[in-house]
């Protein structure tokens, strides 16, 4: 074979490698970030789990950030260890396949009942969110009584425990906020804020928070035009520093989540994330159609005192 025909095929290979690489990242970065949790859930150290799998702490951390393929053998090592069950083994199957296998899995649904804890962890490490609701105020941004009549209308039947223990998980998504890290970008559609979950009081305080959260440098809540043409689905994107994977998108649906991975996919929401910023009031406006919203649930709220 001519040298130069066999470096061009080598190159040509090179490039095909690097892109698969580059699109497993993120599904990567999934399955280390699950793997991480148990650990540290169980106490475990870098080091014991790098015993386990007959290797350096630095290449588990490489592994928990996404930044080294994982090998089937050192997952299942790892998921034994951890004492895993049928179920939670399966789920980091289901990862380490995708993560392999990226051409198949360009985008993947997370259909596991814990879609939302994961979201929380992947939130936890990142530098900046953005969010888009259509439907509700983002969960980031939700008081405790807005979000139990949120949980209480969508999960019929939960018992008051259940319901405690979901809004509990909710609530912990809001103490990074007092931290320096992560920034959020919240864009909530304008008729949100006249949706009513809970009662007038609560919608009062919800709102309240809404302005309060306006008045921090972490948080950049601005409001979307009720006439805007925006998706009908809440977007979250979320940008890391650590680690190869430097971003990920969220699409929530009614009984799970898909995580978009792909470069192809990810331009996309970001565009629309774009064109939803584009329908949004400016800073000062966006106030302005928040405290609309807290006149016309404190007059309900006073109606309903009064009655």
């Amino acid at each position: 074979m001519p040298a130069a025909r066999k470096a061009r095929r080598e190159s040509d290979a090179s490039v095909v490698r690097m892109q698969a690489s580059d699109e497993q990242r993120p599904a990567g970065r999934l399955l280390g970030d699950e793997l991480r949790f148990h650990r540290e859930r169980l106490g475990y150290t870098l080091s014991d789990a790098a015993q386990v799998i007959r290797a350096s702490t630095s290449k588990v951390s490489r592994l928990e950030r996404g930044e080294s393929p994982a090998k089937p053998r050192d997952v299942h090592d790892l998921a034994v260890f951890y004492g895993l069950s049928r179920e939670q083994q399966s789920q980091l199957d289901q990862l380490l396949a995708q993560a392999g296998n990226a051409d198949l899995y360009a985008r993947f649904a997370d259909v596991t009942p814990n879609f939302l804890k994961r979201l929380i962890r992947l939130e936890a490490t990142a530098q900046t969110i953005s969010v888009f609701e259509p439907r509700v105020v983002p969960g980031l941004l939700q008081i405790e009584a807005y979000a139990r009549a949120l949980v209480r209308m969508m999960e019929v039947g939960l018992s008051d425990v259940g319901i405690d223990r979901i809004v509990a998980l909710r609530m912990q998504r809001q103490v990074m906020l007092d931290k320096g890290v992560p920034t959020l970008a919240a864009l909530i559609s304008e008729e949100v804020l006249y949706r009513p979950y809970g009662t007038a009081g609560v919608m009062v305080e919800q709102v309240r928070f809404l302005l309060k959260a306006t008045l921090t440098n972490r948080v950049n809540v601005r409001i979307v035009r009720k006439e805007a043409m925006v998706p009908p689905y809440p977007i979250f994107h979320l940008k890391f520093t650590d680690g190869d994977c430097q971003e990920l998108a969220y699409v929530e649906h009614l009984d799970g989540a898909n995580y978009v991975t792909q470069k192809r996919q990810l331009d996309k929401y970001r565009h629309l994330l774009d064109n939803v910023r584009a329908n949004t009031y400016e800073r000062e406006d966006s106030t302005a159609s928040l405290k609309r919203a807290l006149d016309h649930w404190e007059r309900r709220a006073a109606t309903e005192e009064s009655g």
